[in-house]
């Protein structure tokens, strides 16, 4: 199982943030946001 972590301060959250989470999700199985 590939688990990423994605760590770092999203207030707000902005576009930037949403697109690497999009990009990241088919590289792992498991994506962690924090």
């Amino acid at each position: 199982m590939r688990i990423g972590l994605y760590p770092g301060t999203f207030d707000p959250i902005t576009l930037g943030h949403l697109d690497i989470i999009e990009r990241a999700c088919p590289l792992v199985d498991r994506l962690v946001i924090g």
